[in-house]
């Protein structure tokens, strides 16, 4: 087994699919009425909170936001009023997970083979397997731009359903073409530096304070732990990407504007703090999503490594 549970040449990857695909289900199971949240508030561009509302008129305020046409709903009518593009959504977590949650290791274990030893000369180990892992991630992250009409499809369901009223999916896929991958430079953007943070992080609570080289060596703590503290580092530094990401993904068809004309229009009518719009809640309440799913894959993964080697040392043991 490699470095920080990398697969080696010629390794089942198997537990990595199974780790990671399982992620996904989960994920988007029990958080994609979290994320519907988040995305609306990050696509609303009315101050919530203001000098002339009371905290309360706030509340109500963010309540018509999120719940838009269901306000009035009952709770169970409200709650499932979250779930829209539930089928985009579930078919891009998926193969999102997978990919990167599968990805991520492989990848590290090729820079490893190419470059391991240059890097750990230059750094040392420990800043040696971290850097590597921050790298693959990085590069994993801006692979995932192959996957983004889904995310498109998705994020257009939860905050500007009436564009997609009427189409089946040969309108969507075929006449829309090329429109699907709209903001995919400002993905890229993001996810390179997300990435970067998600699995560098992870890998340095691994190695500088529990000081283990990965989650196959790893109680459950510690996995968790490593798993948190990387999400939240990449949320919150990503979130100004993110925001714009939003906003070019869900504004209608025929809206032309450019990533750098949202910019320039966001610092326009809302200020720089715009940029930060949802970074509470998204932390708060996405944060988790992540959290939940990294911890899911890299401890699913990990316990099947373990009962794998273990299976395969006692077949060993007996020939």
């Amino acid at each position: 087994m490699g470095l920080h549970g990398a697969p080696k040449k010629g390794e089942s990857k198997a537990p990595f699919l199974i780790g990671a695909a399982t992620s996904g289900v989960l994920e988007i199971a029990i958080f994609h009425p979290v994320d519907t949240v988040g995305k609306r508030l990050m696509t609303n561009r009315e101050p919530i909170f203001t000098k002339e509302r009371s905290f309360f008129q706030g509340l109500r305020a963010a309540h018509s936001i999120v719940l838009r046409d269901a306000a009035q709903k009952s709770i169970v009518g409200q709650f499932f009023s979250l779930y829209p593009g539930v089928g985009f959504g579930a078919v891009y977590k998926i193969l999102q997970r997978t990919y990167k949650f599968a990805g991520q290791p492989i990848m590290r274990s090729a820079l490893r083979a190419k470059y391991g030893d240059a890097v750990d000369k230059k750094l040392g180990k420990k800043s040696g397997r971290d850097m590597l892992n921050a790298f693959a991630g990085s590069l994993i992250g801006l692979g995932e731009v192959v996957l983004l009409p889904f995310d498109t499809l998705k994020i257009r369901a939860q905050t500007n359903p009436d564009a997609l009223k009427g189409k089946g999916l040969y309108d969507i896929f075929v006449k829309e073409g090329g429109s699907l991958y709209r903001g995919w430079n400002w993905t890229a953007c993001r996810n390179i530096p997300g990435s970067f943070l998600l699995f560098g992080v992870n890998s340095f609570i691994y190695t500088r304070v529990f000081g283990t080289t990965g989650p196959k060596d790893s109680p459950l703590h510690a996995i968790f732990m490593a798993s948190a503290c990387g999400a939240v580092a990449s949320i919150v530094c990503t979130n100004p990407l993110d925001v714009i990401k939003t906003r070019v993904q869900s504004r209608a068809a025929d809206d032309p504007r450019s990533g750098a004309v949202l910019v320039k229009d966001l610092l326009r009518d809302e200020g720089p703090t715009a940029f930060f719009k949802g970074v509470t809640p998204k932390t708060l309440l996405i944060g988790p999503k992540l959290i939940f799913s990294f911890f899911v894959a890299q401890a699913i993964t990990s316990r099947i490594q373990l009962a794998w080697e273990a299976k395969d040392n006692a077949k060993t043991m007996t020939n």
